[in-house]
């Protein structure tokens, strides 16, 4: 086992700027600089079984003092108190039989509604065990349970002290997501505090017909809430010309609260649409997605799609602005990107557009429109394989409104990953 393992890593250097701007007189300018990654050994396989370790770390450089400052410095590249934190992430039993593996331990988990969110220093990881079975021809079926959850750097961005709104519905907890960055707890006290047992998920993903996939996921929550998630990809040949490649995509999130509803009631629905076309290294797209709307004197969550394990599968999310999961909005999303290999590089440039529609009893008290416009380049130079360059980003206008005025920002991200 061991002398078939393989070592295997990431190098990462981020760096952050945001800049607020808005009529509510947010003068804050928060920047910071980490370097981290993680370093992994997986052994081979002794008639089916092997293990692996990951080692993730995230450290502070040009950090102003003192470092919780966080009007000076961005809080979502480190730990509690902007401090340095190392610790095992990962730490795993597999074992694999015919098409069939089981994977149990702390781990990556990548689906709709829990997922890595890897957009900072360290992703979310998980403490989960899953059946993976592929029998059935061009079908993926899974079984799993997730009991604990460790949160990611980019959660801190949702500094809340109490129930928050914004959080719960990006990706994050519903109390409090500045302070349980590297450590693994209880699926359900992530949550909302108190303990539950955890998250129970069955999926079946289908891909035996060319240029079609579908998806359906269900995740049971104890005593939070139930969440269906399906999905529709497929492509087509244009008639047109054989140069145009048409594809669209549907998505559905339904919701509903369970057992001792510890979040409140929840019965939500969210539904949305894309199309899009693949054009000589051009990939343009358009999107729109609705949720349905609060009536008065609901909660805000009774209609908004809540989701804290870091599942971000919308179609119309922003870079940051991830509003179109609250009740009762409309949001749509335009794309592009240009693959410039065909000229002898290999550079990825993108740009998209979106905007959120909101309505009073969305939780913010008030109707508004929230839009951000974003870039991502992507470069992969030949002179240092495995050496990966990116630039990004995120102009967010009115993403907040209350009667002191709006907020939003300019962020600018600069990342270089080396992996090994």
């Amino acid at each position: 086992m061991f002398s078939e393992g393989k070592a295997s890593g990431q190098i990462r250097y981020f760096g952050v700027d945001r800049e607020y701007q808005g009529s509510a007189g947010n003068e804050t300018h928060r920047n910071a600089n980490a370097i981290g990654g993680h370093l992994k050994f997986e052994t081979g396989a002794f008639h089916g079984l092997s293990s692996g370790v990951a080692f993730y770390t995230s450290n502070g450089m040009f950090l102003k003092t003192p470092h919780d400052d966080y009007t000076q410095n961005d809080m979502t590249l480190l730990g509690p108190d902007n401090e340095n934190y190392s610790f095992i992430g990962e730490a795993y039993l597999q074992y694999t039989r015919g098409n069939t593996t089981f994977k149990g331990g702390r781990q990556k988990i990548d689906t709709p509604m829990a997922g890595t969110d890897d957009a900072r220093m360290v992703p979310n990881l998980f403490e989960a065990y899953l059946l993976i079975n592929k029998d059935l021809p061009g079908t993926t079926l899974i079984a799993g349970h997730v009991t604990r959850f460790a949160q990611g750097t980019f959660g801190r961005v949702y500094a809340n002290t109490g129930p928050s709104l914004l959080a719960v519905t990006s990706g994050y907890s519903y109390v409090d997501s500045m302070n349980n960055v590297g450590e693994f707890v209880n699926a359900g006290e992530y949550v909302v505090g108190e303990k539950t047992d955890g998250v129970s998920l069955l999926s079946a993903t289908y891909t035996g017909i060319e240029n079609l996939k579908i998806e359906l996921w269900d995740y049971y929550a104890y005593d939070l809430l139930n969440a269906i998630y399906g999905e529709a990809n497929f492509s087509w040949k244009c008639l047109l010309s054989d140069a145009l490649k048409p594809y669209a995509g549907v998505q559905l999130i339904k919701e509903s609260s369970i057992g001792d509803e510890l979040a409140g009631e929840i019965d939500s629905l969210y539904i949305a649409g894309k199309f899009g076309m693949k054009v000589a290294g051009f990939d343009l797209s358009v999107a729109y997605s609705q949720t349905g709307a609060n009536d008065e004197g609901d909660s805000p969550l009774k209609n908004a799609i809540v989701t804290p394990w870091g599942g971000i599968p919308a179609y119309t999310q922003g870079m940051v602005t991830r509003h179109m999961f609250m009740a009762g909005t409309s949001a749509y999303k335009l794309a592009a990107s240009y693959n410039w290999k065909d000229l002898g590089t290999n550079l990825t440039t993108s740009g998209y557009y979106t905007s959120f529609d909101m309505d009073e009893l969305s939780g913010y008290g008030l109707e508004r429109t929230a839009t951000e416009a974003g870039f991502d380049v992507i470069y992969n130079p030949e002179f240092i394989k495995k050496l990966q360059l990116r630039a990004r980003g995120n102009f967010p206008r009115d993403f907040a409104e209350s009667a002191a005025g709006t907020t939003g920002w300019s962020e600018y991200r600069l990342i270089a990953n080396y992996n090994f």
